[in-house]
């Protein structure tokens, strides 16, 4: 009952005290339109966003679906079913395709679709392994973080992270950068691992937990970290900060209160994060001041953000896709999917933004 509460409260559920808003009317100043949809599968209890590699696009589904799509059209290549009840993905590079298991696995793919191998982890793969550096980080939902051989799937590394009575049901991956692996955690860290070890570089605590229950004290950092310019990486924690930190040193550069379980979007001189509530902000990234705020969205589940060319888009459980000026967070564009949520931040592809919905459809949108 309580991970029940705590993930209305975070995706904005119908309820009679939970009221979603009501589109708001608004003269359209830009135009927002589907350019080509594909259908990969139900996500059903799980999140999946897109991968994108080169001109190409990795989709998966819960039934254990992973397809390649041409990002410019739409057209699949190729769709295997890899007989697993996936539950996170998908990460890629050049050379592999990964997805993980509901019961702790992470399948490794080639370019082709064929299998390369699978690998064990202790519990529930729910964010997308990545690989970097010749190695392949995934993250269990018992708090550990597993670094595997890209080649053999042989394990490498283990790094245990302490776990709180309750903790949101994330779905984070990782940052690499310098030879790093950035991670979000509960209780409010951020954490630095050497990729090729997994020894601990610095951990930060970003928020500490307040409170006067164990809902009130969740405090996880719930989406993967995001790199601002060449120095300083900035994560959100769930009830508590936005904060950016030195890279090299882990040291804090600004920190405010905020409460977000999805990840910031970046644009080139602000952040955008989406509140619990689904009010939608702007913040400067050298100060994190409050630029505008889009309170216009209350309750929709909205999606974290993602930044295009002057835009800032969102989605939401019906499946809107909501384009908002970057400069002034008023509304630009509007336009449907399938009417189901979407439950990750749209994916920049070239010119267009490409979402995933619970129902399965994957969508191409053309903002401008």
């Amino acid at each position: 009952m309580a991970a029940l509460a705590v993930a209305c409260a975070v995706a904005g559920c119908g309820s009679d005290s939970i009221k979603p808003a009501e589109l708001v009317d608004f003269k359209p100043t830009g135009q927002a339109r589907v350019v080509w949809h594909a259908s990969v599968g139900a996500a059903k209890a799980y999140v999946f966003r897109p991968a994108l590699q080169g001109g190409t696009l990795y989709v998966a589904s819960a039934s254990g679906q992973l397809v390649r799509l041409d990002a410019a059209t739409g057209k699949e290549a190729w769709r295997t079913d890899t007989k697993e009840r996936l539950s996170g993905g998908v990460g890629a590079d050049a050379d592999l395709v990964l997805v993980g298991t509901a019961k702790g696995l992470v399948l490794a793919y080639g370019p082709d679709g064929k299998a390369r191998w699978r690998a064990p982890v202790s519990s529930e793969v729910l964010g997308a392994p990545r690989a970097a550096e010749g190695v392949v980080v995934a993250r269990t939902a018992d708090g550990r973080l597993f670094g595997l051989d890209a080649t053999t799937g042989k394990r490498n590394w283990e790094h245990q992270t302490n776990l709180p009575t309750l903790l949101l049901r994330m779905q984070p991956s990782v940052t690499f950068t310098r030879k790093l692996a950035l991670a979000g955690l509960a209780g409010g860290r951020l954490l630095a691992l050497d990729i090729a070890t997994g020894t601990p570089a610095w951990e930060t605590v970003l928020a500490q937990p307040k409170g006067d229950n164990e809902l009130e004290r969740i405090t996880d950092v719930a989406a993967a970290p995001v790199l601002v310019g060449e120095d300083h990486v900035c994560a959100v924690a769930y009830q508590g900060r936005v904060a950016c930190v030195d890279v090299n040193k882990g040291a804090l550069t600004w920190g405010r209160d905020a409460s977000s379980a999805g990840r910031l979007g970046r644009g080139r001189s602000a952040l955008y994060l989406t509140q619990p509530d689904g009010v939608v902000l702007a913040l400067d990234k050298d100060s994190g001041a409050t630029l505008w705020k889009q309170d216009k969205l209350l309750n929709r589940g909205v999606s974290g953000p993602a930044a295009l060319d002057g835009f800032v888009v969102v989605a939401d459980y019906e499946g809107y896709i909501h384009v908002l000026d970057a400069q002034t967070g008023a509304f630009v564009a509007r336009t449907a999917t399938d009417g189901s949520a979407v439950g990750s931040e749209p994916l920049a592809v070239g010119n267009t933004l490409v979402v995933q919905t619970q129902d399965g459809g994957v969508f191409a949108i053309a903002v401008k």
